[in-house]
């Protein structure tokens, strides 16, 4: 398939949603210009991209929801990216943005992609990287990338996101101790969603505490409570990204972040050419003879 490239990006530069798809397909597929495309991509504006993580039964979905309404209806453009976990058969998504987002599909200022995470340990999807650049060249006033919530291995938002937003929920508070060993650290700010519920209070006081405690380059994250199904926090919470989003940190920080990013597409270009599908049919054989050496067989890839 042929593209020109060129003439894709002067569109995708216009805000032309349907360039802006087909661009994402273009690299997700890996068709040819696919790189030469990424390579020419340029910025016009410093769009914050928003990683929002937590624990399965957090209220992602409704409070990315409710977010997205209220960033509308201050008239600002936004993109959602919706990690879901992939079948361990099929490798697509097992959830998808019209299920999850269906308040907001046909909204002409917020436009959903849906990625499978393929097996990701880190929550992320493996083009969303390049996904997300593509996006923020079309000109959105804030990207929104939701991950599938799997715990403490969800720490790759951090390298992505400009700001990573923790969201977690009163029932939470008695893990606090071993939830802190993980991802309480990447918080950017903390988000006690559901938070007309019992413990509320005592929770936002530990959990400030503990902001306090991991607080650095001047930056102390700030607790937001919410109550996503009724569009509680939705100012404290936008202001608290904003206020991040303009807080300067030192380089160092911002360095060791895009070489985490830098690290990660390395990984991907070198393991380009190897095929789930080609090494599943080459153990499904191998895996039959009672000598198989599984580190005698990926050693031939290194």
């Amino acid at each position: 398939m042929s593209t020109n490239i060129p003439d894709i990006l002067r569109k995708l530069y216009s805000g032309d949603k349907r360039a802006l798809a087909r661009c994402i397909t273009l690299v997700e597929n890996e068709w040819p210009g696919y790189e030469q495309l990424l390579q020419q991509l340029t910025f016009a504006k410093n769009t914050p991209v928003i990683g929002i993580t937590g624990p399965p039964g957090a209220g992602k979905s409704t409070l990315i929801g409710a977010l997205a309404g209220y960033i509308t209806s201050l008239g600002k453009k936004l993109a959602i990216i919706a990690v879901d976990p992939s079948s361990p058969f099929n490798r697509g998504a097992l959830m998808g943005d019209r299920l999850r987002m269906s308040d907001h599909y046909l909204n002409p200022n917020i436009f959903i992609r849906s990625m499978a995470s393929r097996g990701s340990l880190g929550g992320l999807a493996p083009k969303i990287f390049e996904v997300a650049d593509i996006i923020k060249a079309s000109g959105f006033d804030y990207i929104i990338i939701e991950t599938v919530g799997v715990g403490q291995s969800e720490v790759e938002i951090a390298a992505l996101a400009d700001t990573t937003v923790l969201a977690l929920v009163p029932e939470a508070g008695d893990d606090i101790q071993t939830i802190k060993s993980g991802v309480m650290e990447i918080a950017d700010v903390y988000v006690l969603n559901k938070a007309d519920r019992d413990g509320a209070n005592t929770f936002v006081k530990n959990l400030s505490m503990l902001a306090h405690t991991n607080a650095h380059d001047g930056w102390e994250a700030p607790v937001i409570k919410t109550v996503a199904t009724k569009n509680e926090g939705l100012v404290e919470l936008l202001d608290a990204i904003e206020k991040h989003h303009q807080h300067e940190f030192n380089s160092h920080k911002k360095a060791h972040l895009m070489t985490e990013k830098a690290l990660m597409l390395i990984r991907n270009l070198r393991t380009k050419d190897i095929s789930f599908e080609t090494i599943e049919q080459e153990l499904q054989q191998l895996m039959n003879d009672k000598n198989f050496n599984l580190y005698q067989y990926v050693s031939k890839f290194t």
